[in-house]
C-alpha cells in the first residue's frame, strides 16, 4: 500500500497498491484528517475510485507495510505506519495460512495537523547545523524518541492479519474456528501498539459485514509485539522405509508484556494490580508435516514491590519499598497466572549472598503465604545458579537441574501441546507452566529456559522419532535461537545483549566470551545510569502512561450518519417477537439432589419457556481442598437431574438441551434453551471471576454467559458474595470486582450487552434485630423488611447495582432454614432471616412477570425463580444491507461540481443540530432580540413569576421543572437577595445600553 498527502483540507491517505490489487486485494482506501483537537480523527474507509489522487502527493517511494495507530503528542496528531520490514519466517508452514512473522525495521510518523514535520525525519535527529546553532533540538521530530525505540528491530506483526502472533498455538486452536482468523481477537496484554490503535479497531468493528471483510483483506492495522521471534528449517532423517528427509521448523517467540514496561533500573518487581516487569511468555514451536508441538514458559521480576538505584555501578543495593503492602498484589500476580495457564512452578535463581538474599527472602516469604489460597497449584525451587557455576561451571547448571526432583517432575505433569498438522485437532494440552526469574531475569534466566525447553523438546522427540535426538543441526538451530532471544530480550529491558550467550551458542566457555560479558556490564552501567530515564518517558508515552495524555478518538462521518439512519429505520428490515425466559438461583448448600424439581422449575402447569437459566452457589462444599481444585462432578449431577425433570415432566410440550455450563469451585450457570431454538442462538461463551481472598480463590466469584438469541444479546451472571452480617463493602467491592473485571471476547464486558440478568446468592442481609425480622417475616410485613435491607440500601445510594432493577419482594427471606423444614434457623447461631438469594434486572426489553420463591427443603436456602417475557429483535439481514448499501452510497453521492471532501466536511455538525434553531438574521429594520415578548430585548421578571411574593420554580426549567428548595441552592444567601429583589415595590429602570443577549428561551 502507498501514503498520500493531500491539501485543503491536510489529508492523509492510505491506499491499495496496484501489485496488492492484482493479488485479490479490495481497491480501498482509508482516509485520515485531524478532527475538532489534537485527540481526534475523521476516518472514512472508502472505495479507491471515490478519493481523488491526482493532487494527492504520493509520501514514500516504497510501499507502506501498515498503520501502528494514531497517537497525540505536543498537541499534535500523528499518524504512525510502519515503512519497512524484513520476513523472519514461517513459524507453522504446515498451516493452511501461512503464519510468517516480520521485524520491524522502520517507523515512520506523519503530522494530521502540520506541515510543519513534513521535512523532518521522524526515524532520526535532522543535521541542524545549518539551521539553528543556538538551539539544536528545535526541529527534532515530536515523535522521533517513539520512533527510535519501534525501529529498533525488536517488534514483530503477523504478515497475514488472519493469524495472531500475540496467543500461543493452545489458545489459537481452543477458539472458535470464526475467531480464529479475527483480527480483534488477540492477547492484549502482549499487543504494545494497543493503546495507539484502539480507535483504529473501534472503527473497523463499527463497519458493515462486507466493509469488515474488505478491511481485514486490505490488512490496514498491524498489531505487533515486542520481544523476539526466530524460524530455523532442517532436514531431518527419515524412516528407513522412505528415503526422502523430514523438513523440520523450529521457532522461538518470546512475548514481552506492557502492562508493566520500561528499563531495568526505573522498572522493577510489581504493580497493585498484579503486574510485574519484564513479563516475558516465550513459546517454543516444533512443526513437521505430521505434528506441530508447542512448550511455554513465563519469565518475570520478582513479584514484589522493591527498586534499585543504578547509580551505584556495580553494588545496586535492593530496597523492598513496600513489605507489608506486596502481598495482595503478589497474589494477584499468581493468581492471574494460575488462571491463565494452569499450576504455576516458580524456580527462582536468586543468590544466598547480601541484596539477592533480601529479595529472594521477601519472595519465599510471599509464596508461603500465597500457598495456603492456592495449595498446589503454585510450588517453587530455589536454585543458586552463581553458587552452582563457582562449583562445577556452567556445565554443571543442566546436570543439577536435572536432579532436583520438584522440577523434573513438574516437566512431565506439565508435559506440551501438540496438533495433528493436517485437521489442527489438538492430541494433548500443556497443564502447566515455569516461572523462572533471577534478579533482571536476563542471563540467568535465559540460560535455565534454554535447558527446560531441550528438556521437553527431547520428551517429545522421544515419543515420535527418538533418532532426532541425536540431530546436531536440530540443537545448533535450538542453541542459536535460545542465544538470540536472551540478547534480543536483554537489549530491550538492559540496554546490551545477554551475558553467557556465548556459552549458549557453543555450549562452551571461553576467554573471549568472558571479556564480551564484562564489556556488556560497563555497557550497562552506562547506559542505565544515563540514557534509561529518556527511554523510559518515550516507553510511556507509547502505551499512554502519561498523566497528560488522552487517547485519540474517531469521528466517522459516513458510516456513523448511517449507523444513525440505520437506527432510525430499524422497523424496516426488523421485527420482534416475545420469548420467556425462565431464571433461577439456589445456594445448595453442598447438597446434593434429594427431592422433585419440578415445584421450583414449572411453578404453574403449562410452562414452557424457551430458555432456562440456572444459577447455582454452593454446588460443593467450600472445604480447602475445593476451593483449591474445582470438582465438576457434582454439576454433572445436577445437570442430570434437571434434564431429567424436564424430560420426565407432565404435559411436556418441548425437548431441551443443555446449550452451556459453567462453574467456578462452588459457583454453577447452566443454560438449557429448546431443541428448536439452538440453531438462532449465537455466540455463546463463559467466563468466571474470583472474589475469594483478594481474588486469588474461588470460593467467592461469579460466572457469566452471554449469548446472542437471533439479534438481541445477553448476558447472565450468577454469583456468590462475600458473607458476614456486617461486610457489606465487601459485597459491594465484590461487585465492582466483577462488573468491571468480568470480560468476554473482544473486549465485550457486561454493560456491552442488551439485556443484563443477575441471578445470584447476593448475601446481603437485613439490619433488624433478630426477633423483629422473624416477627415481621410471621405477619409478612415486606414493606417493614425491606426498608432495612442492606441491598436496597446500596441500589438506592448507587454504591452497588446501580442501574439494575428488581421485582416486587412478596414472599418470605429465603434465608436460613434448617434442613428438610421451613422453620428459620435454630442453631445456636440463630441467624438472621434475611433475602439473600435475588434476581436483578437492567434492559428496555426485559418484561418481568413473575418474581417468587419454591417451596423447597434440601438445602439452608429456598430456591428463587423469575420470569421474563423479553421481545427478542430479528434482522432481515439482506434487507438492512442493502438499506446500509443504499445509505452508504447516498452519503457518497456528489453532484457535478460538488467535491466529496466538501460534502463529509458538512457531516462534522452535531447530528441533533439545526439551522432553524437559530432566529433570522438582524437587519436596519428588524432586530431578532426585540419581540413582543421581549421588549428591547428585556425579560420582565414578571412574567415568570405567579406571585409578587412568592416563587417556586426555575423560571428555565420548563413545565416540568419540579419545586426548587433552599436546601438545593448553592448557598441561602443567594435566594435571600433574590427574594428581597423579587419584593422590592419599586424595580429598578431597565438599563438599554448592553450587548444583544443570546436568544430567547423557549418555554
Amino acid at each position: 500500500m502507498y501514503l498520500y498527502l493531500a491539501n485543503n483540507p491536510r489529508t492523509l491517505i492510505l491506499a491499495t497498491s496496484p501489485s496488492e490489487e492484482r493479488i485479490g486485494k479490495p481497491r480501498r482506501a482509508l482516509v485520515f484528517r485531524a478532527g475538532v483537537n489534537s485527540t481526534q480523527a475523521v476516518v472514512e474507509f472508502l472505495p479507491k475510485d471515490e478519493v481523488d489522487l491526482s493532487s494527492a502527493v504520493r509520501l514514500t517511494q516504497r510501499g507502506i507495510k501498515g498503520c501502528l495507530g494514531m497517537i497525540s503528542v505536543e498537541n499534535d496528531l500523528f499518524l504512525a505506519v510502519v515503512a519497512s520490514a524484513t520476513e523472519v519466517g514461517n513459524t507453522r508452514p504446515s498451516e493452511t495460512t501461512p503464519e510468517v512473522v516480520a521485524r520491524i525495521q522502520e517507523v515512520a510518523f506523519y503530522s494530521l495537523t502540520s506541515s510543519l514535520w513534513d521535512d523532518v525525519d521522524s526515524g532520526s535527529n535532522v543535521d541542524l547545523s545549518e539551521r539553528d546553532y543556538n538551539n539544536p533540538q528545535a526541529y527534532e521530530h515530536p515523535c522521533a524518541p517513539l520512533s527510535k525505540i519501534l525501529s529498533s528491530g525488536t517488534f514483530y506483526y503477523a504478515v497475514d492479519s488472519q493469524w495472531d502472533l500475540s496467543t500461543r498455538l493452545t489458545r489459537r486452536l481452543a477458539r472458535d474456528p470464526k475467531d480464529s482468523k479475527d483480527v480483534g481477537a488477540y492477547d492484549e496484554k502482549f499487543v504494545w501498539n494497543e493503546y495507539i490503535a484502539r480507535s483504529l479497531l473501534d472503527f473497523r468493528e463499527r463497519l458493515d459485514p462486507h466493509e469488515h471483510d474488505d478491511f481485514d483483506r486490505c490488512q490496514f492495522i498491524i498489531l505487533t509485539i515486542q520481544g523476539y521471534v526466530g524460524v530455523f528449517s532442517m532436514a531431518l532423517p527419515a524412516p528407513p522405509t522412505n528415503g526422502a528427509p523430514t523438513i523440520a521448523t523450529l521457532s522461538l517467540i518470546s512475548r514481552l508484556g506492557w502492562k508493566r514496561a520500561g528499563t531495568r533500573f526505573n522498572t522493577r518487581g510489581v504493580d497493585d494490580d498484579g503486574n510485574c516487569a519484564n513479563f516475558v511468555e516465550t513459546e517454543t514451536l516444533f512443526s513437521t508435516d505430521q505434528h506441530c508441538t508447542s512448550y511455554v514458559q513465563a519469565r518475570g521480576s520478582v513479584p514484589v514491590f522493591w527498586e534499585q538505584q543504578g547509580l551505584q555501578t556495580f553494588g545496586q543495593r535492593i530496597q523492598i519499598t513496600r513489605p507489608h503492602a506486596s502481598q495482595p498484589a503478589f497474589e494477584r500476580h499468581f493468581a492471574h497466572l494460575t488462571e491463565e495457564y494452569g499450576p504455576t512452578h516458580a524456580i527462582n535463581l536468586l543468590g544466598t549472598k547480601e541484596n539477592e538474599a533480601i529479595l529472594s527472602s521477601a519472595y519465599d516469604r510471599h509464596l508461603s503465604i500465597a500457598r495456603a489460597g492456592l495449595g498446589d497449584e503454585l510450588s517453587v525451587t530455589h536454585f543458586d545458579f552463581h553458587a552452582q557455576v563457582r562449583i562445577g561451571g556452567h556445565d554443571s547448571v543442566m546436570r543439577e537441574l536435572r536432579r532436583v526432583e520438584a522440577i523434573t517432575d513438574h516437566v512431565d505433569s506439565f508435559g506440551f501441546t501438540m496438533c495433528d498438522a493436517s485437521s489442527n485437532d489438538l492430541i494433548t494440552s500443556q497443564r502447566g507452566i515455569f516461572r523462572t526469574n533471577c534478579l533482571d531475569c536476563l542471563d540467568r534466566t535465559n540460560f535455565v529456559q534454554d535447558i527446560l525447553s531441550r528438556t521437553t523438546l527431547e520428551q517429545y522427540l522421544m515419543l515420535i522419532r527418538r533418532e532426532w535426538i541425536h540431530s546436531s543441526p536440530l540443537w545448533l538451530h535450538h542453541r542459536e535461537l535460545w542465544a538470540e532471544n536472551g540478547d534480543a530480550l536483554s537489549r530491550i529491558y538492559a540496554g546490551t545483549g545477554a551475558l553467557n550467550t556465548s556459552y549458549t551458542r557453543s555450549g562452551k566457555r571461553t576467554l573471549a566470551g568472558v571479556f564480551s560479558d564484562a564489556t556488556k556490564s560497563v555497557s550497562r552501567a552506562y547506559i542505565n545510569n544515563f540514557q534509561d530515564k529518556a527511554k523510559q518517558a518515550s516507553i510511556d508515552m507509547f502505551l499512554g502512561n502519561m498523566s497528560s495524555q488522552r487517547q485519540v478518538t474517531i469521528f466517522d462521518p459516513i458510516h456513523d450518519s448511517v449507523r444513525a439512519a440505520l437506527d432510525k429505520r430499524l422497523p424496516e428490515y426488523s421485527h420482534t417477537k416475545r420469548c420467556v425466559i425462565y431464571v433461577g438461583t439456589w445456594n445448595l448448600n453442598g447438597r446434593p439432589p434429594s427431592e422433585s424439581l419440578l415445584p421450583w422449575l414449572f411453578p404453574r402447569d403449562s410452562f414452557d419457556p424457551d430458555m432456562f437459566v440456572l444459577g447455582f452457589q454452593e454446588i460443593v462444599p467450600l472445604t480447602a481442598q475445593q476451593i483449591v481444585q474445582t470438582d465438576p462432578e457434582k454439576r454433572r449431577i445436577w445437570e442430570t437431574q434437571i434434564i431429567e425433570t424436564l424430560n420426565r415432566r407432565p404435559n411436556k410440550k418441548s425437548d431441551y438441551v443443555l446449550l452451556r455450563s459453567e462453574q467456578l469451585v462452588g459457583t454453577a450457570l447452566l443454560i438449557l434453551v429448546k431443541t428448536e431454538l439452538t440453531a438462532v442462538i449465537r455466540n455463546v461463551e463463559a467466563t468466571t471471576r474470583k472474589t475469594g481472598l483478594r481474588g486469588m480463590s474461588g470460593n467467592k466469584g461469579a460466572v457469566g454467559i452471554r449469548l446472542q438469541y437471533h439479534d438481541t444479546t445477553f448476558c447472565f451472571i450468577t454469583a456468590h458474595l462475600a458473607a458476614g452480617h456486617a461486610n457489606v463493602e465487601e459485597r459491594n467491592m465484590d461487585y465492582r470486582t466483577i462488573e468491571t473485571g468480568l470480560h468476554f471476547l473482544k473486549g465485550k464486558t457486561i454493560l456491552s450487552h442488551d439485556n443484563v440478568i443477575w441471578l445470584a446468592d447476593t448475601n446481603y442481609r437485613i439490619d433488624l434485630e433478630n426477633e423483629v425480622v422473624r416477627h415481621l417475616t410471621e405477619s409478612d410485613s415486606f414493606d417493614a423488611l425491606l426498608a432495612a435491607d442492606q441491598l436496597k440500601q446500596v441500589m438506592d445510594a448507587g454504591v452497588a447495582f446501580s442501574g439494575y432493577e428488581e421485582g416486587p419482594l412478596l414472599f418470605r427471606p429465603t434465608y436460613r432454614y434448617d434442613l428438610g423444614t421451613d422453620n428459620y434457623d435454630s442453631s445456636e447461631k440463630m441467624r438472621i432471616p434475611a433475602w439473600t438469594d435475588r434476581v436483578l434486572y437492567r434492559g428496555h426489553q426485559l418484561d418481568l412477570s413473575t418474581y417468587s420463591r419454591a417451596e423447597l427443603k434440601g438445602s439452608d436456602h429456598k430456591p428463587v425463580y423469575a420470569v421474563f417475557r423479553p421481545n427478542i429483535r430479528l434482522v432481515d439481514t439482506a434487507k438492512r444491507a442493502t438499506l446500509a448499501r443504499l445509505l452508504l452510497n447516498s452519503v457518497l453521492h456528489t453532484e457535478p461540481g460538488e467535491k466529496l471532501d466538501d460534502k463529509l466536511a458538512l457531516m462534522v455538525l452535531p447530528e441533533d443540530f439545526h439551522s432553524n434553531e437559530l432566529p433570522p438574521p438582524s437587519s436596519d429594520e428588524h432586530t431578532w432580540w426585540d419581540t413582543l415578548d421581549l421588549p428591547n430585548g428585556i425579560l420582565p421578571i414578571s412574567s415568570f413569576t405567579s406571585h409578587p411574593y412568592h416563587y417556586s420554580k426555575n423560571p428555565f426549567d420548563g413545565q416540568s421543572s419540579v419545586d426548587t428548595s433552599v436546601s438545593s441552592s448553592p448557598s441561602s444567601s443567594d435566594d435571600e437577595l433574590y427574594s428581597a429583589a423579587v419584593m422590592t415595590p419599586d424595580r429598578l429602570p431597565a438599563v438599554l445600553r448592553k450587548p444583544p443577549p443570546p436568544p430567547p428561551p423557549s418555554f
